[in-house]
Protein backbone atom coordinates (compact mmCIF):
# COMPACT_ATOMS: atom_id res chain seq x y z
CA UNK A 1 0.00 0.00 0.00
CA UNK A 2 1.26 3.63 -0.73
CA UNK A 3 2.91 4.98 2.14
CA UNK A 4 4.36 7.71 0.62
CA UNK A 5 1.97 10.00 1.27
CA UNK A 6 3.22 12.03 3.96
CA UNK A 7 1.56 10.47 7.98
CA UNK A 8 0.10 12.58 10.15
CA UNK A 9 1.93 14.29 12.58
CA UNK A 10 -0.06 12.51 16.01
CA UNK A 11 -0.90 9.66 13.60
CA UNK A 12 -4.35 7.60 14.89
CA UNK A 13 -2.81 7.43 18.46
CA UNK A 14 -2.93 3.25 18.80
CA UNK A 15 -0.72 2.97 21.64
CA UNK A 16 -2.14 5.77 23.63
CA UNK A 17 -5.85 4.01 22.98
CA UNK A 18 -4.76 0.72 23.67
CA UNK A 19 -2.85 0.80 26.88
CA UNK A 20 -4.77 0.87 29.93
CA UNK A 21 -7.73 -1.04 28.64
CA UNK A 22 -9.31 -4.55 29.53
CA UNK A 23 -9.83 -6.89 26.75
CA UNK A 24 -11.98 -9.89 26.80
CA UNK A 25 -10.71 -12.20 24.07
CA UNK A 26 -11.95 -15.16 22.65
CA UNK A 27 -9.76 -18.07 20.48
CA UNK A 28 -6.60 -16.80 22.48
CA UNK A 29 -5.31 -20.55 22.04
CA UNK A 30 -5.37 -20.37 18.43
CA UNK A 31 -3.37 -18.98 15.78
CA UNK A 32 -4.76 -15.39 15.49
CA UNK A 33 -5.41 -15.58 19.12
CA UNK A 34 -2.13 -16.71 20.18
CA UNK A 35 -0.19 -13.48 18.15
CA UNK A 36 -2.51 -11.13 19.06
CA UNK A 37 -2.07 -11.36 22.67
CA UNK A 38 1.66 -11.48 22.25
CA UNK A 39 1.59 -8.56 20.20
CA UNK A 40 -0.34 -6.92 22.56
CA UNK A 41 2.05 -7.76 25.19
CA UNK A 42 5.13 -6.89 23.40
CA UNK A 43 3.73 -3.78 21.74
CA UNK A 44 1.34 -2.54 24.08
CA UNK A 45 3.31 -2.81 27.93
CA UNK A 46 0.83 -0.82 29.80
CA UNK A 47 -1.97 -2.40 28.52
CA UNK A 48 -4.46 -3.73 30.89
CA UNK A 49 -5.99 -7.02 31.61
CA UNK A 50 -6.60 -9.57 28.87
CA UNK A 51 -9.75 -11.62 30.52
CA UNK A 52 -8.64 -14.71 28.03
CA UNK A 53 -12.01 -17.33 27.21
CA UNK A 54 -10.22 -20.68 27.34
CA UNK A 55 -12.26 -24.01 27.46
CA UNK A 56 -12.36 -26.43 30.46
CA UNK A 57 -13.87 -28.22 32.66
CA UNK A 58 -12.77 -26.40 35.40
CA UNK A 59 -10.77 -23.33 37.12
CA UNK A 60 -7.77 -25.46 37.21
CA UNK A 61 -7.66 -26.98 34.07
CA UNK A 62 -8.37 -23.06 32.32
CA UNK A 63 -4.96 -22.66 34.37
CA UNK A 64 -3.29 -25.45 33.11
CA UNK A 65 -4.23 -24.97 29.26
CA UNK A 66 -3.00 -20.85 30.01
CA UNK A 67 0.47 -22.16 30.56
CA UNK A 68 1.14 -24.70 28.33
CA UNK A 69 -0.55 -23.32 25.35
CA UNK A 70 0.23 -19.77 25.86
CA UNK A 71 3.02 -18.73 28.33
CA UNK A 72 5.04 -21.47 27.45
CA UNK A 73 4.21 -21.18 23.73
CA UNK A 74 7.31 -20.70 21.48
CA UNK A 75 5.36 -17.52 20.21
CA UNK A 76 6.50 -15.73 23.04
CA UNK A 77 9.84 -16.17 22.86
CA UNK A 78 10.96 -12.43 22.18
CA UNK A 79 8.75 -11.49 25.31
CA UNK A 80 10.59 -14.13 27.91
CA UNK A 81 13.47 -12.50 26.44
CA UNK A 82 12.89 -9.12 27.23
CA UNK A 83 11.29 -10.31 30.73
CA UNK A 84 13.70 -12.50 31.84
CA UNK A 85 12.79 -14.23 34.69
CA UNK A 86 10.27 -11.90 35.55
CA UNK A 87 8.18 -13.32 32.51
CA UNK A 88 6.05 -15.48 33.90
CA UNK A 89 5.27 -13.04 36.83
CA UNK A 90 4.55 -10.75 33.93
CA UNK A 91 2.44 -12.59 32.15
CA UNK A 92 -0.03 -13.56 35.27
CA UNK A 93 -0.30 -9.92 35.96
CA UNK A 94 -1.73 -9.24 32.77
CA UNK A 95 -3.78 -12.67 31.67
CA UNK A 96 -6.14 -13.68 33.35
CA UNK A 97 -7.69 -17.03 32.46
CA UNK A 98 -11.80 -17.22 32.38
CA UNK A 99 -13.43 -21.11 31.86
CA UNK A 100 -15.86 -21.20 29.17
CA UNK A 101 -17.12 -21.70 25.86
CA UNK A 102 -18.91 -19.39 22.95
CA UNK A 103 -20.79 -22.55 22.57
CA UNK A 104 -22.65 -22.12 25.76
CA UNK A 105 -25.43 -20.03 26.88
CA UNK A 106 -23.27 -17.15 28.75
CA UNK A 107 -20.14 -18.12 27.14
CA UNK A 108 -20.47 -20.69 29.93
CA UNK A 109 -19.21 -17.97 32.77
CA UNK A 110 -20.53 -18.56 36.07
CA UNK A 111 -22.86 -15.74 37.10
CA UNK A 112 -20.33 -14.11 40.07
CA UNK A 113 -17.50 -13.83 37.37
CA UNK A 114 -19.61 -12.34 35.04
CA UNK A 115 -20.87 -9.85 37.51
CA UNK A 116 -17.12 -9.35 38.18
CA UNK A 117 -15.07 -8.81 34.93
CA UNK A 118 -18.46 -7.24 33.27
CA UNK A 119 -17.14 -4.73 34.99
CA UNK A 120 -13.91 -4.15 34.15
CA UNK A 121 -14.25 -4.81 29.96
CA UNK A 122 -13.45 -1.86 27.67
CA UNK A 123 -13.14 -4.04 24.57
CA UNK A 124 -13.96 -7.63 23.67
CA UNK A 125 -12.22 -9.33 20.58
CA UNK A 126 -14.04 -12.38 19.60
CA UNK A 127 -11.68 -14.44 16.76
CA UNK A 128 -13.41 -18.03 18.43
CA UNK A 129 -13.93 -20.06 14.79
CA UNK A 130 -13.82 -23.49 13.55
CA UNK A 131 -11.92 -23.28 10.63
CA UNK A 132 -11.91 -26.89 9.21
CA UNK A 133 -13.59 -25.97 5.48
CA UNK A 134 -15.81 -28.63 5.85
CA UNK A 135 -16.36 -28.95 9.66
CA UNK A 136 -19.29 -30.61 10.65
CA UNK A 137 -22.76 -27.99 10.01
CA UNK A 138 -24.05 -28.36 13.31
CA UNK A 139 -20.74 -27.94 14.82
CA UNK A 140 -19.71 -24.99 12.23
CA UNK A 141 -22.93 -22.97 13.22
CA UNK A 142 -22.57 -23.56 16.62
CA UNK A 143 -19.48 -22.04 16.87
CA UNK A 144 -19.04 -19.75 13.79
CA UNK A 145 -22.41 -18.61 13.34
CA UNK A 146 -24.01 -18.44 17.04
CA UNK A 147 -20.77 -17.87 18.95
CA UNK A 148 -20.29 -14.59 17.83
CA UNK A 149 -24.04 -13.64 18.91
CA UNK A 150 -23.24 -15.02 22.25
CA UNK A 151 -20.61 -13.48 22.58
CA UNK A 152 -22.04 -9.86 21.74
CA UNK A 153 -24.82 -10.35 24.25
CA UNK A 154 -22.21 -10.75 27.35
CA UNK A 155 -20.84 -7.52 25.48
CA UNK A 156 -23.82 -5.65 25.93
CA UNK A 157 -23.58 -7.07 30.18
CA UNK A 158 -20.01 -5.07 30.28
CA UNK A 159 -20.96 -1.67 31.36
CA UNK A 160 -17.56 0.23 29.81
CA UNK A 161 -17.33 -1.35 26.55
CA UNK A 162 -16.60 0.62 23.90
CA UNK A 163 -16.00 -1.39 21.03
CA UNK A 164 -16.76 -5.33 20.10
CA UNK A 165 -14.57 -6.84 17.21
CA UNK A 166 -14.63 -9.69 15.75
CA UNK A 167 -12.62 -12.19 13.12
CA UNK A 168 -14.02 -13.41 10.02
CA UNK A 169 -12.74 -14.10 6.83
CA UNK A 170 -12.64 -12.04 3.39
CA UNK A 171 -14.48 -15.58 1.20
CA UNK A 172 -17.24 -14.95 3.45
CA UNK A 173 -18.19 -12.57 -0.09
CA UNK A 174 -19.03 -16.16 -1.61
CA UNK A 175 -17.97 -17.36 -5.22
CA UNK A 176 -19.14 -14.69 -7.03
CA UNK A 177 -16.69 -12.94 -9.82
CA UNK A 178 -15.05 -9.11 -9.50
CA UNK A 179 -13.99 -7.19 -6.55
CA UNK A 180 -15.52 -7.82 -3.67
CA UNK A 181 -15.87 -4.37 -1.31
CA UNK A 182 -15.89 -3.77 2.48
CA UNK A 183 -19.56 -3.71 3.40
CA UNK A 184 -21.00 -5.54 6.12
CA UNK A 185 -24.15 -8.13 5.24
CA UNK A 186 -27.65 -7.33 6.42
CA UNK A 187 -29.28 -9.64 8.04
CA UNK A 188 -31.97 -10.49 5.25
CA UNK A 189 -33.01 -13.36 2.87
CA UNK A 190 -30.52 -13.86 0.40
CA UNK A 191 -27.87 -15.50 -1.22
CA UNK A 192 -23.86 -14.96 -2.02
CA UNK A 193 -25.01 -16.24 -5.39
CA UNK A 194 -27.11 -13.47 -5.68
CA UNK A 195 -25.06 -10.83 -7.69
CA UNK A 196 -24.25 -13.43 -10.39
CA UNK A 197 -27.82 -14.57 -11.15
CA UNK A 198 -28.81 -13.34 -14.66
CA UNK A 199 -31.82 -14.21 -15.36
CA UNK A 200 -35.64 -15.55 -14.00
CA UNK A 201 -35.35 -19.13 -14.53
CA UNK A 202 -32.07 -18.84 -12.21
CA UNK A 203 -33.46 -16.83 -9.76
CA UNK A 204 -36.26 -19.25 -9.28
CA UNK A 205 -33.67 -22.05 -9.06
CA UNK A 206 -31.45 -20.29 -6.14
CA UNK A 207 -33.25 -20.69 -2.65
CA UNK A 208 -32.77 -17.28 -0.29
CA UNK A 209 -30.79 -17.63 2.67
CA UNK A 210 -32.87 -17.84 6.38
CA UNK A 211 -30.87 -18.25 9.24
CA UNK A 212 -32.95 -19.71 11.87
CA UNK A 213 -34.05 -22.44 8.84
CA UNK A 214 -30.10 -23.30 8.21
CA UNK A 215 -29.34 -23.77 12.41
CA UNK A 216 -33.08 -25.66 12.50
CA UNK A 217 -31.89 -27.81 9.47
CA UNK A 218 -28.85 -28.97 11.25
CA UNK A 219 -30.46 -29.67 14.73
CA UNK A 220 -32.84 -31.93 12.73
CA UNK A 221 -30.60 -33.49 10.62
CA UNK A 222 -28.38 -34.72 13.60
CA UNK A 223 -30.72 -35.64 15.95
CA UNK A 224 -32.29 -38.41 12.95
CA UNK A 225 -28.99 -39.69 11.97
CA UNK A 226 -28.06 -43.05 14.03
CA UNK A 227 -24.63 -43.78 12.43
CA UNK A 228 -21.87 -41.89 10.10
CA UNK A 229 -22.51 -38.86 11.62
CA UNK A 230 -19.47 -36.99 11.45
CA UNK A 231 -19.50 -37.84 7.46
CA UNK A 232 -23.33 -37.21 6.55
CA UNK A 233 -23.23 -33.54 8.61
CA UNK A 234 -20.18 -32.54 6.84
CA UNK A 235 -21.28 -33.33 3.40
CA UNK A 236 -24.09 -31.54 4.54
CA UNK A 237 -22.43 -28.27 5.20
CA UNK A 238 -20.77 -28.19 2.02
CA UNK A 239 -24.00 -29.05 0.15
CA UNK A 240 -25.95 -26.14 1.98
CA UNK A 241 -22.30 -23.51 1.47
CA UNK A 242 -22.16 -24.43 -2.24
CA UNK A 243 -26.15 -24.35 -2.64
CA UNK A 244 -26.13 -20.65 -1.19
CA UNK A 245 -23.00 -19.98 -3.12
CA UNK A 246 -20.36 -20.63 -0.82
CA UNK A 247 -16.84 -22.09 -0.95
CA UNK A 248 -17.03 -23.91 2.37
CA UNK A 249 -19.45 -24.66 5.19
CA UNK A 250 -16.49 -22.48 7.05
CA UNK A 251 -17.49 -19.45 5.37
CA UNK A 252 -21.00 -20.04 4.65
CA UNK A 253 -21.59 -20.38 8.99
CA UNK A 254 -18.73 -17.35 9.01
CA UNK A 255 -21.06 -15.10 6.89
CA UNK A 256 -24.24 -15.72 9.17
CA UNK A 257 -22.47 -14.63 12.16
CA UNK A 258 -21.26 -11.16 10.26
CA UNK A 259 -25.05 -11.20 9.93
CA UNK A 260 -26.48 -12.22 13.13
CA UNK A 261 -23.50 -9.49 14.78
CA UNK A 262 -24.94 -6.72 12.39
CA UNK A 263 -28.54 -7.78 13.61
CA UNK A 264 -27.78 -7.63 17.37
CA UNK A 265 -25.16 -4.78 17.85
CA UNK A 266 -27.52 -1.62 18.51
CA UNK A 267 -25.40 1.23 19.33
CA UNK A 268 -22.09 -0.53 20.46
CA UNK A 269 -19.18 0.49 18.12
CA UNK A 270 -18.27 -2.70 16.04
CA UNK A 271 -15.73 -3.90 13.50
CA UNK A 272 -15.49 -6.71 11.38
CA UNK A 273 -11.38 -7.68 10.08
CA UNK A 274 -11.54 -10.17 7.18
CA UNK A 275 -8.22 -11.51 6.23
CA UNK A 276 -7.77 -13.64 3.10
CA UNK A 277 -5.79 -17.15 4.06
CA UNK A 278 -3.73 -16.44 6.97
CA UNK A 279 0.38 -17.88 6.50
CA UNK A 280 3.18 -17.36 9.00
CA UNK A 281 4.41 -14.47 10.10
CA UNK A 282 6.24 -12.16 7.75
CA UNK A 283 8.16 -10.14 10.89
CA UNK A 284 7.07 -10.27 13.79
CA UNK A 285 7.88 -11.61 16.76
CA UNK A 286 9.49 -13.34 14.39
CA UNK A 287 9.93 -14.36 10.89
CA UNK A 288 7.86 -18.05 9.95
CA UNK A 289 5.96 -18.83 12.91
CA UNK A 290 2.89 -20.41 12.25
CA UNK A 291 0.81 -22.78 14.50
CA UNK A 292 -1.72 -25.62 13.33
CA UNK A 293 -2.29 -29.28 13.13
CA UNK A 294 -2.81 -29.08 9.21
CA UNK A 295 0.07 -29.37 6.41
CA UNK A 296 -0.23 -26.82 4.49
CA UNK A 297 -0.35 -27.67 0.39
CA UNK A 298 3.36 -25.98 -0.55
CA UNK A 299 4.69 -28.46 2.50
CA UNK A 300 2.83 -31.27 1.02
CA UNK A 301 4.17 -30.69 -1.84
CA UNK A 302 7.68 -30.85 -0.92
CA UNK A 303 6.96 -33.98 0.76
CA UNK A 304 6.14 -34.98 -2.26
CA UNK A 305 2.51 -36.00 -1.40
CA UNK A 306 0.99 -33.32 -3.67
CA UNK A 307 2.77 -34.46 -7.34
CA UNK A 308 -0.58 -32.59 -8.85
CA UNK A 309 -3.50 -30.47 -8.57
CA UNK A 310 -6.87 -29.55 -9.81
CA UNK A 311 -7.17 -25.88 -10.70
CA UNK A 312 -5.84 -22.82 -12.91
CA UNK A 313 -2.55 -21.99 -12.40
CA UNK A 314 -3.31 -18.27 -12.85
CA UNK A 315 -5.83 -18.08 -10.12
CA UNK A 316 -4.59 -15.46 -7.01
CA UNK A 317 -3.64 -16.99 -4.43
CA UNK A 318 -4.64 -14.37 -1.43
CA UNK A 319 -3.10 -15.01 1.30
CA UNK A 320 -1.35 -12.79 4.04
CA UNK A 321 1.19 -13.05 6.73
CA UNK A 322 -0.01 -13.33 10.15
CA UNK A 323 1.28 -10.29 11.72
CA UNK A 324 -0.16 -8.24 9.39
CA UNK A 325 -3.86 -8.96 10.24
CA UNK A 326 -3.02 -8.48 14.02
CA UNK A 327 -1.55 -5.70 13.25
CA UNK A 328 -4.69 -4.12 11.39
CA UNK A 329 -6.76 -5.51 13.76
CA UNK A 330 -5.18 -3.27 16.22
CA UNK A 331 -4.81 -0.06 14.13
CA UNK A 332 -8.81 -0.92 13.64
CA UNK A 333 -9.60 -1.28 16.86
CA UNK A 334 -7.96 1.86 18.08
CA UNK A 335 -9.03 3.72 15.34
CA UNK A 336 -12.99 3.16 15.89
CA UNK A 337 -12.57 2.58 19.90
CA UNK A 338 -11.22 6.85 19.99
CA UNK A 339 -13.93 7.63 17.40
CA UNK A 340 -16.88 6.27 19.13
CA UNK A 341 -19.33 6.04 16.92
CA UNK A 342 -22.25 3.50 16.92
CA UNK A 343 -20.83 1.88 13.51
CA UNK A 344 -20.20 -0.89 11.87
CA UNK A 345 -16.88 -0.88 10.09
CA UNK A 346 -15.46 -3.64 7.60
CA UNK A 347 -11.73 -4.02 6.79
CA UNK A 348 -10.53 -6.59 4.36
CA UNK A 349 -6.87 -7.47 5.09
CA UNK A 350 -6.00 -9.18 1.72
CA UNK A 351 -3.87 -9.13 -1.14
CA UNK A 352 -5.61 -10.13 -4.33
CA UNK A 353 -6.07 -6.67 -5.61
CA UNK A 354 -3.11 -4.48 -4.06
CA UNK A 355 -0.18 -6.94 -4.32
CA UNK A 356 -1.25 -10.36 -5.91
CA UNK A 357 0.55 -13.89 -6.55
CA UNK A 358 -1.15 -16.67 -8.54
CA UNK A 359 -0.73 -20.72 -7.13
CA UNK A 360 1.65 -20.98 -10.25
CA UNK A 361 3.91 -18.44 -8.86
CA UNK A 362 3.92 -19.63 -5.29
CA UNK A 363 5.04 -23.75 -6.11
CA UNK A 364 7.50 -22.44 -8.29
CA UNK A 365 8.95 -20.45 -6.10
CA UNK A 366 8.72 -23.74 -3.38
CA UNK A 367 9.97 -25.78 -6.58
CA UNK A 368 13.44 -23.28 -6.43
CA UNK A 369 13.18 -23.88 -2.72
CA UNK A 370 12.40 -27.75 -2.11
CA UNK A 371 15.05 -28.43 -4.92
CA UNK A 372 18.16 -26.75 -3.36
CA UNK A 373 16.48 -27.77 0.36
CA UNK A 374 14.69 -30.82 0.09
CA UNK A 375 12.51 -32.04 2.67
CA UNK A 376 13.62 -35.33 4.93
CA UNK A 377 11.33 -38.43 4.77
CA UNK A 378 10.60 -41.11 7.72
CA UNK A 379 13.95 -42.62 7.30
CA UNK A 380 16.33 -39.48 6.73
CA UNK A 381 16.57 -39.20 3.13
CA UNK A 382 15.60 -36.36 1.09
CA UNK A 383 13.03 -36.17 -0.99
CA UNK A 384 13.28 -35.34 -5.05
CA UNK A 385 9.97 -33.33 -6.06
CA UNK A 386 9.28 -32.74 -9.51
CA UNK A 387 7.35 -29.33 -10.85
CA UNK A 388 3.98 -28.60 -10.00
CA UNK A 389 1.29 -30.58 -12.48
CA UNK A 390 -2.00 -28.39 -12.63
CA UNK A 391 -5.12 -30.73 -13.75
CA UNK A 392 -8.31 -28.63 -15.26
CA UNK A 393 -10.38 -31.04 -14.38
CA UNK A 394 -11.70 -33.39 -11.60
CA UNK A 395 -11.72 -36.11 -14.28
CA UNK A 396 -8.41 -35.62 -15.46
CA UNK A 397 -7.06 -35.37 -11.65
CA UNK A 398 -8.29 -38.72 -10.93
CA UNK A 399 -7.10 -40.33 -13.91
CA UNK A 400 -3.54 -38.72 -12.96
CA UNK A 401 -3.60 -39.80 -8.92
CA UNK A 402 -4.69 -42.99 -9.60
CA UNK A 403 -1.81 -43.85 -12.05
CA UNK A 404 0.32 -42.20 -9.83
CA UNK A 405 0.09 -43.58 -6.96
CA UNK A 406 -0.37 -47.03 -8.92
CA UNK A 407 3.39 -46.73 -10.04
CA UNK A 408 4.22 -45.45 -6.58
CA UNK A 409 2.91 -48.47 -5.03
CA UNK A 410 4.53 -51.07 -7.34
CA UNK A 411 0.69 -51.67 -8.71
CA UNK A 412 1.46 -51.87 -12.06
CA UNK A 413 -0.57 -53.69 -14.86
CA UNK A 414 2.42 -55.69 -15.78
CA UNK A 415 3.26 -56.87 -11.94
CA UNK A 416 3.67 -60.28 -10.98
CA UNK A 417 2.46 -59.85 -7.00
CA UNK A 418 -0.82 -60.93 -7.77
CA UNK A 419 0.04 -64.24 -8.98
CA UNK A 420 2.89 -64.32 -6.45
CA UNK A 421 1.20 -63.20 -3.55
CA UNK A 422 -2.94 -62.63 -4.11
CA UNK A 423 -3.36 -61.49 -0.34
CA UNK A 424 -0.53 -58.58 -0.88
CA UNK A 425 -1.75 -57.82 -3.70
CA UNK A 426 -5.30 -57.16 -2.34
CA UNK A 427 -3.59 -55.07 0.58
CA UNK A 428 -1.95 -52.60 -1.81
CA UNK A 429 -5.35 -52.84 -3.84
CA UNK A 430 -7.17 -50.79 -1.01
CA UNK A 431 -4.27 -49.08 -0.12
CA UNK A 432 -4.15 -47.48 -2.93
CA UNK A 433 -8.12 -46.90 -3.29
CA UNK A 434 -7.74 -44.90 0.35
CA UNK A 435 -4.81 -42.79 -1.22
CA UNK A 436 -6.70 -41.48 -4.06
CA UNK A 437 -9.96 -41.36 -1.77
CA UNK A 438 -7.44 -39.24 0.13
CA UNK A 439 -6.52 -37.06 -2.40
CA UNK A 440 -10.18 -36.22 -4.39
CA UNK A 441 -11.08 -35.17 -0.85
CA UNK A 442 -8.33 -32.63 -0.39
CA UNK A 443 -8.57 -31.99 -3.86
CA UNK A 444 -12.35 -31.23 -3.72
CA UNK A 445 -12.24 -29.13 -0.55
CA UNK A 446 -9.58 -26.86 -2.44
CA UNK A 447 -11.13 -26.77 -6.03
CA UNK A 448 -13.23 -23.84 -5.45
CA UNK A 449 -10.55 -21.41 -4.15
CA UNK A 450 -8.10 -23.09 -7.47
CA UNK A 451 -10.90 -21.51 -9.51
CA UNK A 452 -11.55 -18.70 -7.33
CA UNK A 453 -12.30 -15.37 -9.75
CA UNK A 454 -13.06 -12.68 -6.65
CA UNK A 455 -10.73 -9.96 -5.47
CA UNK A 456 -10.33 -7.82 -2.12
CA UNK A 457 -10.54 -4.38 -2.69
CA UNK A 458 -8.92 -3.05 0.34
CA UNK A 459 -9.56 0.68 0.26
CA UNK A 460 -10.89 1.07 3.92
CA UNK A 461 -7.25 -0.23 5.21
CA UNK A 462 -5.36 1.16 2.64
CA UNK A 463 -7.14 4.74 4.80
CA UNK A 464 -6.18 3.22 7.79
CA UNK A 465 -2.30 3.34 6.84
CA UNK A 466 -2.99 7.02 5.43
CA UNK A 467 -3.92 7.51 9.07
CA UNK A 468 -0.96 6.04 10.98
CA UNK A 469 2.23 8.68 11.61
CA UNK A 470 5.79 7.47 10.94
CA UNK A 471 5.89 5.61 14.21
CA UNK A 472 2.75 3.94 13.83
CA UNK A 473 3.71 2.39 10.42
CA UNK A 474 6.96 0.98 11.81
CA UNK A 475 5.22 -0.66 14.88
CA UNK A 476 2.11 -1.90 13.70
CA UNK A 477 2.99 -2.85 9.70
CA UNK A 478 0.75 -4.50 7.70
CA UNK A 479 1.67 -2.60 4.06
CA UNK A 480 1.00 -5.74 2.35
CA UNK A 481 1.93 -3.79 -0.33
CA UNK A 482 5.49 -4.06 0.60
CA UNK A 483 5.73 -8.34 0.63
CA UNK A 484 7.95 -9.69 -1.96
CA UNK A 485 6.41 -13.10 -2.33
CA UNK A 486 9.09 -15.03 -3.63
CA UNK A 487 11.29 -13.99 -0.63
CA UNK A 488 8.65 -14.43 1.72
CA UNK A 489 7.87 -18.10 0.51
CA UNK A 490 11.09 -19.60 0.13
CA UNK A 491 13.23 -17.67 3.07
CA UNK A 492 10.17 -16.92 5.57
CA UNK A 493 7.03 -19.11 5.14
CA UNK A 494 8.56 -22.40 3.76
CA UNK A 495 11.14 -22.48 6.31
CA UNK A 496 9.21 -21.78 8.68
CA UNK A 497 6.62 -24.55 8.27
CA UNK A 498 9.58 -26.98 8.10
CA UNK A 499 10.69 -25.59 11.85
CA UNK A 500 7.59 -25.31 13.59
CA UNK A 501 5.36 -27.61 11.88
CA UNK A 502 7.53 -30.76 10.62
CA UNK A 503 10.11 -30.34 12.68
CA UNK A 504 12.89 -30.31 10.58
CA UNK A 505 16.48 -28.85 10.64
CA UNK A 506 17.44 -26.59 7.76
CA UNK A 507 18.43 -29.01 4.93
CA UNK A 508 22.04 -28.42 3.72
CA UNK A 509 21.84 -27.38 0.06
CA UNK A 510 22.40 -29.48 -2.72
Amino acid sequence: MDQGSPPPCDGIGIVEFLQGKNYFITGATGFLGKALVEKMLRGIPDVGKLFLLIKGKDKEATMKRLKSEIINAEVFKILKAIHGSSYEAFMMSKLVPVCGDVCSANLGIDADTTNEIAKEIDVIINSAAKTTWDTRYDVAININTKGPARVLEFGKKCKKLGLFLHVSSAYVNGTRQGVFFEKPFCLEPRTARRDTITSKAQEISVPFLDIDAEIKLASVAVESIDRNADRIMRDLGMERARIHGWCSTYEMTKAMGEMLIDSMRSSIPTVIIRPSLIESTYREPFPGWIQGYKVPILAAYGQCQLPGFVGDPDTIADTVPMDMVVNATLTALAKHGIDGKPELHVYHVATSVANPHSFKDAFNYAYDYFSSSPLLDSKGKKIAIRPMKFLVSMDTFTDFIRNEVAQRSGLTPDDNVYMSDPKRYLRMQVACFETVHRFMRIANLYRAYMFYKGRFDVTNTKRLIEDMSSEERKKFNFDIESINWEHYIKSVHIPGVRKHLLRQPPAAKL
